[in-house]
């Protein structure tokens, strides 16, 4: 499982020219799934997210997580976050998980992080063309592979 994770002032989700969803101060997620990924996954990863201390204390220093100001979270499954591109210029997905294995996966994980975080996660629509908008805090970027964590 492959997470992009961006600590935002706000972020929206429209799909069809309709906001799905919308946060203020929090972390926008986007969430990539391959076959090899499973509960396991789902757990270590949420955990890092909730936990992450990615936002200010009082004297300014990163040393917050979502959870502790209160913040929101948005996820948005994103299959390209498992492009390979290692040969030629046209991406290959052939490492992201097929929709029927996916989307079990990714909700699982949007109910995890609502468990931790002690309130609902908004989304966006698994396999919709969603355009997606965001104002990156900071900016604050963090890139996690669930495959080799660090």
């Amino acid at each position: 499982m492959r997470a992009v994770i961006q600590r935002v002032t706000q972020a929206s989700v429209t799909i069809d020219g309709q906001v799905r969803a919308a946060i203020g101060p929090g972390l926008l997620v986007l969430v990539g799934i391959e076959e090899a990924d499973g509960p396991e996954d789902i757990d270590w990863l949420a955990g890092k997210i909730v936990r992450l201390r990615i936002f200010a204390d009082d004297q300014g220093l990163m040393n917050r997580s979502v959870q502790e100001v209160g913040g929101k979270i948005l996820v948005v499954s994103q299959f390209t976050l498992h492009a390979s591109t290692k040969k030629g210029n046209r991406p290959s997905y052939i490492r992201a998980a097929r929709p029927e294995v996916a989307q079990p996966l990714y909700e699982a994980l949007v109910r995890r992080l609502g468990e931790l975080l002690g309130q609902p996660v908004a989304t966006g629509e698994f396999g919709a063309q969603m355009q997606v908008a965001l104002v990156n805090d900071g900016p604050v970027t963090i890139l996690i592979d669930t495959k080799s964590r660090e």
